[in-house]
Formats: C-alpha cells, structure tokens, sequence
C-alpha cells in the first residue's frame, strides 16, 4: 500500500535528502524524505504564503498545522522571539522537522504531532499558518478551517494559501461561515493567499 503526506505513519522506506531554499530574504536548508509533502523542494505555494505573512498585531504564539518538515513554522521562527508551534499527523514529518529546528539551533519551537488540532491543547494563537493536505479531502480542510478559528484568540489571523484549481473561491466562502473578516492578500500563478481574522 502506497503511503500519502498525511498518513500517520509512512511505510516507504526512509531515504532523506538535503533541500535548499531562498524564502523571506533568507538561505533555507531542510531535510525531507520520502513520504512527506513537496520532498524534493520547497512548493510555490509554501514560498507564495511566506513572502505574503505579515506578523500580527496579535501578541502571541503562531502555530503551522499541518507543518510537513517544517518549511514555513522554521522560516518564521527564525525572525522571531514569539513561540511558533509546528504540528502534523505524519510521524515522519514530526521527525524532520524536529531535526530541521535543531539544525538551526530554534529554541522557541514546539513540535508536536497531531491530528488536525487533536494535539494542541492551547486555543489562544495569534496566527496559525496553513498550507493545508488538499488531498485529505473536502471534510478534513472544512474541519480545519472550523478547529482554527476555535483555536485563535480574538484579533487572531488564519493564514492559507490554496491553488484555484483546489478549489480556492468555495474554501473563501467556507472560511466566510466561520470568520467575520476575510481578505485576499495575495494572487501568484493560480494560488491565493487568504488571511482570515477573528473578531
């Protein structure tokens, strides 16, 4: 049986590669294997959603769900002081991104794996972050969307980026039954950039 990036646990055999990036003005390097979302490099929508990020007015932790080995929680958390959370169901993925914030020596990291939100217990975030597991299907993202505004303090950003050919016009409208305030920061090659407040 093939495994998929969200699979709890991967059955295809470990094989990790060296990745290199150039995200917010910043030489990246990560770990990735097999088994984990965009192993070979960096996806255009993660970079899309990073060059679009603006630090909330919020005081508070972020938190990248659905992290993968890290790309998006490491680059943040290597321009702040504020905690940023990382958190994915794929136990490999938990693994290298634990290893990818070593590498960089990020002490205001956690890492934890979790189903969606089953693992994080805290619901007073400032931002959370998503380059969401479309594959996982309509159910699992509508539910996302749903645990994260729960998830955010009040004044609290969600931040997704979704390809339009993913689906991206409904995704807004479901965000629109959840959160008062929704714009379209940003447009590049068919992904949008939603940022979603919580009033």
């Amino acid at each position: 049986m093939s495994s998929h990036y969200f699979d709890k646990s991967p059955d295809k055999e470990s094989e990790e590669r060296i990745i290199k990036s150039y995200l917010r003005r910043k030489n990246m390097t990560f770990k990735s294997d097999h088994s984990v979302f965009s192993k070979r490099e960096v996806d255009f929508g993660s970079k899309t959603l990073l060059e679009a990020f603006e630090w909330p007015d919020a005081q508070g932790d972020i938190l990248d769900i659905g992290c993968g080995y890290g790309p998006i929680g490491i680059t943040l958390a290597k321009e702040t002081e504020r905690t940023v959370w990382l958190a994915d169901v794929n136990e490999r993925a938990v693994s290298l991104s634990k290893k990818n914030a070593a590498y960089y020596g990020l002490q205001n990291i956690k890492i934890v794996e979790s189903d969606l939100f089953s693992g994080i217990q805290a619901r007073d975030f400032a931002a959370i972050v998503t380059n969401p597991p479309i594959r996982a299907g309509k159910k699992v993202i509508h539910s996302l969307f749903e645990q994260a505004h729960a998830h955010l303090q009040k004044g609290g950003e969600f931040w997704v980026v979704i390809q339009k050919k993913q689906g991206a016009p409904s995704a807004k409208e479901k965000l629109g039954s959840h959160f008062e305030k929704i714009e379209t920061v940003k447009k590049n090659k068919g992904y949008h950039i939603f940022c979603a407040k919580k009033s």
